[in-house]
């Protein structure tokens, strides 16, 4: 790997995701980019590229918190800076691993020499590494989520806290923040969604001509890096300096009030949430000026700054597409514009769009209208009802309806406590939570229990020859605490399509009730998994993943119709444990079994799916199922399919919240259910 980077000016294409940066580089208030697309894009190329071209640092000589000379934080814990000289370093890049722990993020106080000797001996962590310089964390998505709540609290408030046992120390902590995901590994909370100040949509372009100079290039820089950067050299001297004449203009742009109408207009008809978006764009349009060599704001200025601020902050759940309607946007500024021949150009330079020219509806087409934004094609005939299913429960296949409208679910959870992944679904021992114990560490000590190292130091103080008032402690006095929080499991969706669901909108009540729950593990940090059943097979519609996006998707296009073979479903859901098992042994797993407890095929199928389920049973596997039986006249087969699984059994109405009948709070252990 070599230690020359690839040079940003030589990044074929990505449009988008340069200027972004590159506006973040001119004006760090706007506050970051989110860089979303599939992998091979030269996303992380171009990030780790962009700091060679920042401008260099000025710095407290020996101050490992990059302290401003002329500025210097008053509580540095390397403090207090004398006035003197001072010293440049290049800008720095600081990355986050995913699987970082928070005392490399954070940092790492030494509990036992403050307990010991009242020395509050810190080591920085990347939060002062990336201090006036960038914040890079790749695969940003797959970050634990409590690292995300802190790297949430440093962005916000400009500096980092670290707190142990009452003993703290607080440096300054400024960074731009770029994080790079691929969607289809799942999709950011909400909140950090929010703080990051722009987003670009990357792809891989489908010209072969720009394709063959993607790979000629990075050919090139492979075989020689030094020569290749050496032949982009001037081409990064300019735009470095056009960097720094932009800083050096930006504070002279002036947002008039006509480009800040056009700002409040836009943001108010995309709905967004908040005044971030506002703010963000009327810091993006203005360094969009002093990038430009203007010192007034024009109303191209306002259009791009939407394209790159808007996308990501007007979804309203995690299954909308990312985008935004751009002929929407062309009104509202043209509407609120007072510009005159500075009016936007329908397509200037088209910022990131989502698939399908960004988020916004879709021309209708015809009375019936297209394709819906969804993807899935239009009903076949316009009754509410289809045909009647073939006699016999054949192979007939009726077409995807649609979804019903989500609601809030009930609250699922797994029984006993886990050890997985960090989450928000079932009781488990974490790093994070409610403290319920103490234990001696395993390696490094992260959570000290102080009153357990007081009691077990205490008897040892006068062999120790304890003269002073101070404790005298041992390593091996410290005592870990131990915590209770919540971990994520694996869902995995087993979904009856077959004839006996096929009526419409009965369907339609089904896939509405598993999309509620595809949104309440997508808020609980769950991996998600599809298995579907019709006809003569089951097929793994979603293997388990990250990206519950995907596991929507997939349910938005399942088609219904033929027999129903229950056992076959079930068989491949527990074949899919299986070897998610292997895979991550720590997680948990549910099972949700959507169905109306019918099963028809072959030799005795009832009794087949009956000692299927029983191998969940067996095995302690969690499980509900979901009963879609309607009617007047009901047999109880997904009750007693329930009983097989040892699960629990509620109703579609008793999936809500609130509901105020069947009341599902966990899903009881295996013993207490057989034994009822």
């Amino acid at each position: 790997m070599t230690s020359t980077p690839f040079p940003f000016t030589a990044v074929v294409g990505q449009d988008d995701l340069r200027l972004a940066l590159l506006l973040n580089a001119v004006s760090p208030a706007v506050g970051g980019v989110l860089v979303r697309g599939e992998k091979g894009t030269a996303k992380s190329t171009a990030v780790r590229a962009l700091s060679a071209l920042l401008p260099a640092v000025a710095v407290v000589p020996g101050c490992r918190f990059s302290c401003s000379p002329v500025a210097p934080d008053p509580g540095c814990p390397d403090g207090p800076h004398e006035p003197g000289t001072a010293t440049e370093r290049p800008s720095r890049m600081v990355e986050l691993p995913v699987g970082a722990s928070e005392d490399r993020l954070v940092g790492a106080l030494d509990i036992e020499r403050a307990l010991a000797e009242g020395v509050k001996a810190f080591e920085p962590g990347l939060l002062a590494d990336a201090h006036r310089g960038i914040l890079y964390v790749d695969e940003v998505n797959l970050l634990h989520d409590h690292l995300v709540d802190l790297l949430l609290d440093a962005a916000a408030m400009g500096a980092s806290y670290v707190e142990r046992e009452g003993v703290s120390v607080r440096h300054a902590s400024k960074f731009l923040l770029v994080g790079t995901m691929n969607p289809e590994e799942g999709e950011l909370r909400p909140q950090l969604l929010d703080r990051f100040g722009l987003t670009v949509e990357v792809s891989a372009s489908r010209e072969p001509d720009q394709r063959v100079e993607v790979v000629r290039r990075r050919l090139a820089h492979d075989d020689d890096p030094a020569g290749f950067a050496a032949r982009w050299a001037d081409e990064e001297a300019a735009v470095r300096a056009r960097i720094v004449a932009a800083r050096e203009l930006l504070p002279s742009v002036t947002l008039g009030d006509a480009a800040l109408r056009q700002i409040a207009a836009t943001c108010a008809a995309f709905e967004v949430d908040g005044m971030r978006a506002d703010i963000v764009m009327a810091r993006t349009a203005t360094a969009l000026a002093a990038w430009a060599g203007r010192t007034d704001v024009l109303a191209e200025d306002v259009r791009r700054a939407a394209l790159l601020a808007l996308p990501h902050r007007r979804r309203r759940n995690p299954f909308d597409a990312p985008g935004l309607d751009e002929d929407k946007l062309d009104e509202t500024l043209e509407e609120f514009g007072d510009q005159g021949e500075d009016d936007p150009d329908p397509d200037p330079d088209p910022g990131p769009d989502g698939p399908g020219g960004g988020g916004g509806r879709p021309p209708e087409q015809g009375p019936q209208g297209g394709a819906d934004d969804t993807g899935v094609p239009p009903e076949a005939g316009t009754g509410d009802e289809p045909g009647p299913a073939p006699a016999g429960g054949g192979a007939g296949e009726r077409s995807a309806v649609r979804a019903a409208e989500p609601f809030r679910t009930k609250v699922l959870s797994v029984p006993g406590l886990g050890e997985g992944a960090a989450g928000r679904r079932s009781r488990a021992r974490t790093e994070h939570g409610r403290t319920t114990g103490a234990r001696r560490p395993r390696g490094a000590l992260t959570k000290l229990h102080l009153a357990a190292t007081v009691q077990a130091a205490a008897p040892h103080q006068r062999e120790r020859g304890r003269a002073g008032r101070g404790l005298v402690v041992r390593r091996d006095d410290l005592r870990q605490a131990t915590r209770e929080g919540r971990e994520g499991n694996l869902v995995l969706f087993v979904v009856d399509a077959s004839g006996s669901m096929a009526a419409r909108q009965r369907m339609s009540a089904v896939k509405g009730a598993v999309l509620s729950l595809l949104l309440d593990a997508y808020q609980r940090r769950d991996k998600v998994g599809l298995v579907t059943f019709r006809g003569s097979a089951a097929d793994v519609a979603l293997p388990p993943t990250s990206s519950v996006d995907a596991a929507a998707a997939r349910l938005e296009s399942l088609p219904t119709g033929g027999r129903t073979p229950l056992a076959a479903g079930l068989l491949k859901a527990h074949e899919v444990l299986r070897v998610e098992r292997l895979r991550d042994p720590a997680r948990r797993a549910l099972v949700v079994v959507v169905t109306d407890g019918r099963a028809t095929g072959g030799v005795e199928p009832v009794a087949l799916a009956e000692r299927a389920a029983r191998l969940f049973a067996a095995e302690g596997t969690a499980s509900v199922v979901v009963d879609c039986e309607s009617g007047p006249i009901r047999l109880g087969l997904a009750g007693r399919l329930a009983g097989e699984l040892g699960g629990t059994a509620v109703t579609l109405d008793e999936l809500r919240a609130d509901s105020i009948a069947g009341l599902v709070k966990d899903v009881r252990d295996t013993g207490t259910r057989r034994a009822a």
